[in-house]
């Protein structure tokens, strides 16, 4: 039996109420597998005493950590609306020269791991760094610090505004700038129009980015740890790293539950904005553009420096390193191995298939059957990306181990040879954790495109008499195939980047180029990066242009 035919199988199944049980059992049992790591960090967390446990939580320096991660979360999401939104604004609405070349150039910096744009700022801006050795003959010995918190809001800020700027931008291109016309017709102020018909539209696409930097900000690994920033992820990878296991699935706990508060936050903020939306299709929107006029020139400068900083400064410092120094030639040639690329390659095309046909099944019966069910189903799939890379990994890292523990005590010669199945730092459970995470980037784009397709169309393929399975194959899955590409290569985009659970999960001598990265930073030799970097770069740069080609 072929893929598609095991796909459309649940199709067929007998019906409850007119709801196909076999696709209800399959999209229950994903949104089960998806739950499932998050019970091994509580079971742990129950282990804990509770007297230890209170005292970890209250101590001074967790309430420190707390404080921070939270201030870094609310500084960042801030200063992404204040880029992406201007942004979004200028490459939709306004008559900014150049505007196609704008809008993939500002998107772009979602390519590059916010943990290379740290390894690069602190080469270009560091201490020692590019900018100070241009700055010594003129006189002046030192610059602002790149360290601490200013920094890691910096660069975290240029690698996760595109969420707001595409989420925003859609928005845009749906809104119906008549309506705005209307209001002015009828005496109202421009400052008011905007306030009480344009704003109320972009809420929910400034909402849906803002919660996706909000998330990614807390759940980040890399950059606070290169930058020195002490917040949650990097104290517990520090406490994994130093045998305190405990602490660390404590921390882990808190974690979750800002994660949890967050979710709740944004959900109450898109209920109360849901109601105000009057958006139009994008067919009904009007081609009215706004004149920049003397504003012009500060626009093409505003998107000119951002550009610079998220993308020519990393890639400039990177191409320097690669042809200033012979020594870092001569390491690339002995440590460097493009089977490091096709490693990052395999798994996350790996990945990206089992998401893509995961997906369909969750997003059909969510698009198709409206139910708590399946509402329940679609969003238990988001809550391992709402889950911080380095929570998940934690958590199979404890289910790993007490699986092999198991195994070992399990262990029976079968045919003469001793057998006990090996699953911690396995393959395939660093695919698990690659999928618990980016599923619902899948779902959400095979969702999208399962509502676009017309009933009439497998109506009348039943009344034709094909069976439900044939009608899916036929008529469905060729009219969604291009959200499921799109949603699978938004997937291998982001596991080519991952980071955290690539540490924890990948299996001893499998090397991937974001292990190899990283591994360079204990020798302090930032050079050798410069190889690894740009074909992560390029890697992910392809699946951007899957993912833009799909927007035509």
């Amino acid at each position: 039996m072929s893929v598609v035919d095991r796909l459309a199988e649940p199709f067929d199944r007998e019906e409850t109420e007119g709801r196909p049980v076999g696709l209800a059992l399959l999209s229950g049992a994903v949104a089960a597998a998806v739950l499932s790591p998050l019970a091994w960090i509580a079971l742990r967390v129950l282990q804990v005493d509770t007297d230890y446990a209170l005292s970890i939580l209250a101590r001074p320096t967790t309430v420190e950590i707390l404080l921070t991660s939270l201030g870094l979360v609310a500084a960042v999401t801030g200063a992404s609306i204040l880029l992406g939104v201007p942004l979004a604004f200028l490459t939709v609405r306004t008559d900014l020269p150049f505007r196609r070349f704008w809008t993939v150039a500002v998107a772009l910096p979602l390519v590059v791991p916010s943990y290379l744009g740290a390894f690069t700022f602190i080469m270009a801006f560091g201490p020692g760094g590019e900018l100070a050795d241009a700055l010594a003959p003129l006189g002046i010995d030192s610059i602002p610090s790149i360290y601490g918190f200013p920094g890691t809001t910096l660069v975290l800020t240029l690698y996760t505004y595109p969420y707001v700027f595409i989420t925003t931008r859609a928005s845009l291109l749906s809104f119906d700038q008549q309506l705005v016309e209307a209001a002015r017709t009828l005496g109202t102020s421009r400052w008011a129009a905007f306030k009480r018909v344009t704003l109320p539209q972009l809420l929910p696409g400034i909402t849906s980015g803002a919660l996706l930097v909000a998330l990614y900000a807390l759940s980040d690994f890399g950059t606070p740890a290169l930058l020195r920033l002490d917040v949650f992820t990097r104290v517990i990878m520090v406490e994994f790293n130093t045998f305190g296991r405990e602490t660390a699935a404590l921390l882990s706990l808190q974690l979750l539950a800002i994660t949890a508060v967050i979710l709740a936050i944004e959900s109450r903020v898109g209920d109360s904005t849901q109601g105000a939306y009057v958006g139009a299709s994008p067919n009904q929107g009007s081609d009215t553009t706004v004149s920049l006029g003397a504003w012009k020139l500060p626009a093409l400068l505003f998107c000119s420096v951002v550009v610079a900083l998220c993308l020519v400064v990393p890639i400039g410092v990177l191409l320097l390193w690669l042809v200033r120094s012979p020594e870092t030639a001569a390491r690339i040639g002995t440590e460097f191995q493009w089977g490091f690329a096709l490693n990052s390659t395999k798994v996350s095309l790996a990945t990206a298939l089992v998401c893509a046909v995961a997906a369909v099944p969750v997003a059909y019966y969510a698009a198709r059957y409206r139910s708590r069910l399946a509402e329940l189903f679609d969003r238990a799939t988001y809550v391992g990306y709402a889950t911080p890379g380095i929570v998940l990994g934690l958590a199979l890292v404890f289910f790993g181990v007490w699986y092999q523990s198991a195994a070992d005590g399990l262990s029976m010669d079968l045919f003469g040879a001793e057998y006990a199945p090996q699953l911690y730092q396995a393959l395939p459970l660093l695919i698990f954790a690659y999928v618990v995470r980016f599923l619902p980037q899948a779902v959400g784009a095979t969702r999208s495109s399962v509502r676009r397709v017309d009933r009439s169309l497998t109506e009348a393929a039943r009344t034709l008499g094909r069976t439900r399975s044939a009608a899916f194959r036929r008529i469905t899955l060729p009219l969604i195939a291009p959200g499921v590409i799109g949603g699978a290569a938004l997937v291998f985009l982001t596991t080519m980047k991952e980071l955290p659970a690539t540490l924890l999960l990948h299996p001893t001598g499998f090397e991937t180029l974001v292990t190899y990265i990283w591994g360079l930073r204990e020798s302090g030799n930032y050079g050798a990066v410069a190889v690894p970097a740009l074909a992560l770069i390029v890697v992910s740069g392809l699946s951007m242009v899957v993912i833009l080609s799909q927007e035509e």
